[in-house]
């Protein structure tokens, strides 16, 4: 049949291990999945609360402005701050970079 030990006492004790590991398999099954809820949740957060602009500012005097986002690109450097929509049109209008990921020309409806 499937090689299984002919007594009752043996054939007990496999089934006490097996339903032992089969429980902690169980459990680490509920904790990945609650782990993956969770970064879902925060994911969700995140896009939440990204603006819809940035600008990405360079260093030195004044830190001139950079690229042009879309809020939420991964791209954007720490040195950034949140505009409008009119602040973008105006920037990309003055020759400010739009970044080559995200494509902000291209969502405002600029042609480059």
């Amino acid at each position: 049949m499937y090689d299984l030990p002919p007594d009752l006492d043996r054939l007990r004790t496999l089934r006490t291990w097996y339903a032992m590991w089969l429980g902690r398999i169980d459990q680490a099954i509920l904790a990945a999945e609650q782990e993956q809820q969770a970064k879902a949740r925060l994911e969700q957060q995140r896009a939440e609360a990204a603006p819809d602009w940035i600008v990405e500012l360079g260093i030195g005097q004044g830190a001139p402005p950079v690229d042009v986002h879309i809020g939420g690109c991964h791209m954007a450097g720490k040195r950034r701050r949140t505009i409008s929509r009119e602040q973008a049109v105006e920037l990309l209008g003055q020759g400010v970079t739009a970044c080559t990921h995200c494509r902000p020309d291209t969502e405002l409806g600029i042609l480059g």
